[in-house]
C-alpha cells in the first residue's frame, strides 16, 4: 500500500508520467538520466506481460533506482523506485 501511494505521488509530481504512470520509452529514459543520473543496469523479458521488457535503472552516484516495464509498443511504465541501490552480486547459494 505504501509503495502504491509513493508511486502515485511520484507520478503526480512529474508531468512526464501523467496520470497513468506511463510514457514513450525515450521520454522515460531521458527523464531518469537527466533528473536522477540513472542508467540501465539490467533487463529481461516479462513473459507474463505479453513479452514486455523489464529494466532496472540506477545511479551509483545518487543511489536511486527505478524498475520499468516497456510494452512491445514502446510505452514504458513505472513499476517501483527507491534509494540505496547496491550492485553487489549475491553469492551463489546464498539464503536471502
Amino acid at each position: 500500500m505504501k509503495l502504491a501511494l509513493f508511486l502515485t505521488a511520484l507520478m503526480a509530481a512529474s508531468p512526464i508520467y501523467s496520470q497513468t504512470g506511463c510514457a514513450p520509452r525515450e521520454k522515460v529514459v531521458d527523464h531518469l538520466s537527466s533528473k536522477y543520473g540513472e542508467t540501465r543496469q539490467s533487463m529481461g523479458l516479462a513473459h507474463t506481460h505479453q513479452n514486455s521488457v523489464i529494466e532496472v535503472f540506477a545511479s551509483s552516484e545518487t543511489g536511486t533506482w527505478t524498475i520499468t516495464l516497456t510494452s512491445p509498443h514502446g510505452i514504458t511504465c513505472l513499476v517501483a523506485s527507491g534509494t540505496a541501490f547496491d550492485a553487489t552480486p549475491v553469492p551463489e547459494g546464498a539464503n536471502l
